[in-house]
């Protein structure tokens, strides 16, 4: 690292100091509170053609300067001190933040349970060059540890080392000081602005605003009433916030492949990026809404540990979105990534099966046909399939949803049954994971299946788990760049499954991508595992 106080090849377990201009742009709100405070009149009478100062308080003017500026050097002197006591290590399998100089805080993060790494640029720190690093951690329901600010190239080397011992790369001792480089990568997609603003007006609030204009123009010519227009202006107000969220949150998505995780990048205004480590992903779902299949459109998210179900102004929506918008060589894209082994020959059927398909395509497992007085519209499409890797599970006929579970992700499962699905004989299945957006549920299936699903599920998870004997993912799953899961976008009927060639053509040189596989080789007894 070049930084002042981030020096490159800086030794394991030295505490560094976050950039000295981090705590300006973390309070910078501070700063405009006490210009605006003391400023306000003055401005207002200078805008009006007025006396600077006005007369009344023109011999208290020394005074009040003097008052304004001891709360700036206040302000100047908490910032100092708030920088001076943050500070942050790399050691011991541990990153930890100390910061506060009243009242002190560590907080700290295993290297191992790391799920996630985001680097986060809101506006001002990108005009600065700064980024903030978020850790997400498995048993954490908020980011576990956050870096603000580093300079954006310091950000990056950090994650990169972070990542590299958390994935469990054995380094040479010569190379134990020495910062990892970044992974190379090879961008899998990008949504164009074009498809997410169509994606908006084709969205759910599009008909909600439509059925309501209608609503009041039918209303107001029946009643001869124009208040009732007045209703739309709140909705109206609440859904141009909503679909400027969706935008700026959307904007410029672009997805990557690497060997040290999934990388996503997006943000208008405030940009992030996110780095997936394979096998964090808990669970997975792809929507399609009724009026994206015009287009063949979907929409995938996701549960990450840490990420949660929800987040401030809408940031837990955003960072659990693995899709905002994409066709299905998209979303094969993304699913190949998520799980590199399908577990079946033909995963492409399966998928294709789970995304539109109706009855036993793709060898899913339906509602028995007495279901239909339950679910007229959706009992051909509600269904479950299990590969070696995976549970499926699908649903909705005009809002179509298929999940996706790694077997080993499944925490716990529930049979619920009500007094109606007693009396046709279903019950529904339901899979706990970490918390999120996705809800894991086999919808009414037969009682006996339902029952049958419950105990293979069991033992599959159980299975799994042992399988998985580190929560290094670098030693249980195949590195990405000799075996990049990738579909060429648009395609319908290629196997997931890539070649070593390919990669090396994508990505980079032969002799690039050898000395990137050096680095990231899994010692010989985290390979043991691997190979049985």
């Amino acid at each position: 690292m070049t930084a002042a106080g981030h020096p490159s090849g800086t030794p394991d377990g030295e505490w560094l100091r976050v950039h000295p201009a981090s705590p300006f742009v973390r309070g910078w709100l501070a700063l405009v509170a006490i210009g605006y405070f003391f400023g306000r009149d003055s401005f207002e009478r200078m805008l009006q053609g007025g006396p600077l100062v006005d007369d009344r308080i023109a011999g208290r003017t020394p005074w009040l300067l003097a008052g304004g500026a001891a709360m700036l050097l206040l302000a100047v002197s908490g910032f100092i001190l708030s920088w001076y006591f943050t500070r942050y290590q790399v050691a011991e399998g541990y990153v930890r933040v100390n910061t506060g100089f009243l009242f002190k805080q560590q907080r700290q993060a295993r290297l191992d349970r790391v799920q996630a790494i985001d680097i986060v640029q809101p506006l001002l720190a990108r005009i600065f060059g700064l980024a903030e690093l978020k850790f997400e951690v498995a048993d954490a329901g908020e980011s576990a540890v956050r870096l603000a600010y580093l300079r954006l190239d310091d950000a990056r080397q950090l994650r990169a080392a972070i990542l590299a011992r958390a994935s469990g790369v054995q380094l040479e001792p010569g190379q134990v000081e020495a910062a990892p480089p970044e992974a190379p990568e090879h961008q899998v997609l990008r949504v164009p602005p074009s498809r997410l603003i169509g994606s908006l007006l084709l969205s759910e609030q599009s008909v909600f605003i439509i059925l309501g204009g209608v609503a009041s123009v039918v209303l107001s010519a029946i009643t001869e009433n124009r208040g009732f227009f007045l209703y739309l202006i709140p909705a109206a107000l609440g859904l141009f916030a909503a679909y400027w969220a969706s935008f700026h949150k959307g904007y410029n998505f672009t997805a990557a492949i690497s060997p040290d995780g999934i990388r996503l990048r997006y943000g208008l205004l405030d940009t992030q990026a996110q780095t997936l480590p394979p096998g964090r992903v808990q669970a997975l779902r792809v929507v399609q809404p009724p009026l994206w299949r015009i287009f063949g459109w979907y929409r995938m998210q996701v549960n990450v540990a840490g990420y949660g179900a929800v987040g401030n102004n809408g940031e837990g929506g955003s960072r659990t979105t693995l899709l905002p918008v994409g066709g299905i060589g998209d979303v094969l894209n993304m699913l190949a990534m998520v799980l590199p082994d399908p577990g079946t020959a033909d995963p492409v059927g399966v998928f294709h099966g789970g995304l539109n398909g109706l009855d036993s395509d793709g060898g899913f497992v339906t509602t028995p046909r007495r279901g239909r007085f339950l679910a007229p519209l959706g009992w051909r499409r509600n269904g479950f399939t299990a590969t070696d890797t995976a549970l499926l599970m699908r649903s909705g006929r005009w809002w179509r949803q298929l999940v996706v579970v790694p077997h080993q992700r499944t925490q716990s499962m529930a049979l619920h049954q009500g007094p109606l699905a007693r009396r046709f004989g279903l019950a529904d299945l339901v899979l706990h994971t970490t918390a999120g957006p996705v809800t894991p549920r086999v919808i009414q299936a037969d009682v006996d299946e339902a029952r049958g699903l419950f105990d293979q599920q069991a033992a599959r998870a159980r299975a799994a788990r042992r399988r998985q004997t580190s929560e290094q993912w670098l030693a249980q799953v195949a590195p990405l760049v000799e075996q990049p899961p990738l579909v060429e976008p648009g395609a319908t009927t290629a196997g997931f499954p890539g070649r070593a060639g390919e990669v090396r053509e994508r990505m980079g040189s032969e002799t690039d991508l050898d000395k990137l596989n050096q680095q990231t080789s899994p010692s010989p007894q985290q390979e043991g595992p691997q190979r049985g």
